[in-house]
């Protein structure tokens, strides 16, 4: 589809954007040397030398330290972390370094983003050996195995519990209950353009209200003084009261598993979750983990694709980056599931539907909420 030249303008604007902040970002965080077993690997035959694997991964990923010794135990193959910004970052980087990567293997491209990614030819494809074991509708959006879906988890409306009880005011449990009065000033979202949770957000809000209405929401939602940011990390530590950073806003776009992460990381542990979920505002996202095309060392990348698809790193994924494993056989820790919430009915839109659109969608944000 030819874009008129107002999306040409936009596109180029984001593309040089965010190559900016992903090259600003990147940073090497550590690799692993260690030596002990692990059976879901394999020993590599590709070369006699030591071969140290780039991951590059947006800058949240943090699963447990020493997590790939086990890997390189048995496979002989180091892993370098490298952190990249956030997830449109990383596409967009990958994309313009498509054939001559940077990196081994991606992590982190959702389904939000999916379909711009496989456009742009990223990923070398290749089916893990664990293909059978992974969540069934996340394999249906690759069903040529360009990319490997690795976590599930869902972008909500988290609020603070307290400071509604305080107030004796019920918290807001639907996408339209944001637009009332007795919500003014109290949201704050990270913005689409910059933040996947963010577009994700937006992605909900044309679920729900379609492709004709949603427009119209947004504005109703910054005339009831909602509070548009850069990133997750900022709405949520900085503005939102529920959190670490003690900010002045009680309702916040977050994850369904951001309850849990607020129980086990605080000392003391309260006796009740203080953030809660709005469980019909969820909108479903899918990570994908995927072997960069042109790798030098694409045996060793297919190698760590299995390790990150299996049961040891797949359990390590809902205290590390709160998210619910791909691995169907992985098992879940008590505290996670009491904890977190997962929707039934989740809110999803097409991927093709999404990449067709989004510039679109990205433009008619900007002229709601950003002028």
């Amino acid at each position: 589809m030819k874009l008129p030249n107002k999306h040409k303008i936009l596109a180029a604007l984001l593309t040089t954007a965010l190559l900016a902040n992903a090259c600003g970002d990147n940073q090497s965080v550590g690799d692993s040397t260690d030596s002990s077993s692990n059976d879901s690997a394999e020993p590599s035959t590709a070369s006699t030398n030591q071969v140290t694997l780039t991951l590059l991964a947006y800058d949240s990923f943090a699963p447990s330290p020493n997590i790939f010794d086990d890997f390189t135990a048995q496979t002989g193959v180091d892993v370098e972390i490298s952190l990249g910004g956030d997830a449109g970052k990383l596409v967009t980087k990958a994309g313009l370094t498509s054939g001559n990567p940077e990196a081994d293997v991606l992590w982190g491209v959702d389904n939000t983003l999916l379909s711009r990614a496989l456009d742009s030819k990223i990923f070398a494809p290749y089916a893990t050996k664990n293909l059978a074991d992974l969540d069934e509708s996340a394999r249906k959006l690759v069903p040529n195995n360009e990319a490997t879906p690795v976590d599930t988890g869902d972008v909500c409306i988290n609020y603070d519990v307290n400071w509604f009880k305080q107030r004796s005011l019920a918290p807001p449990l639907t996408l339209r209950s944001l637009t009332s009065s007795n919500y003014a000033n109290l949201l704050v979202v990270p913005s689409p353009v910059s933040s996947s949770p963010g577009l994700a957000f937006m992605l909900a809000t044309i679920a729900e209200f379609g492709q004709d209405g949603w427009g119209e929401y947004w504005k109703s939602l910054k005339q009831n003084g909602a509070l548009i940011v850069g990133d997750w990390t900022t709405a949520y530590y900085t503005e939102f009261s529920g959190s670490s950073g003690k900010g002045d806003r009680p309702i916040v776009v977050s994850y369904g598993s951001s309850p849990p992460a607020e129980m086990i990381f605080a000392n003391p542990r309260p006796a009740t979750a203080p953030t809660a979920v709005a469980a019909l505002t969820c909108f479903r996202q899918v990570e994908f983990a995927g072997i960069l095309r042109g790798t030098k060392h694409e045996r060793e990348a297919q190698l760590l694709i299995d390790y990150l698809t299996d049961i040891k790193f797949q359990e390590d994924l809902p205290l590390t980056l709160f998210v619910y494993p791909a691995n169907n056989r992985a098992k879940l820790p008590e505290d996670f599931v009491k904890y977190s919430l997962r929707p039934e009915s989740p809110l999803q839109l097409d991927p093709d539907l999404i990449s067709n659109n989004l510039l679109f969608w990205l433009d008619e944000f900007t002229d709601v909420v950003l002028r």
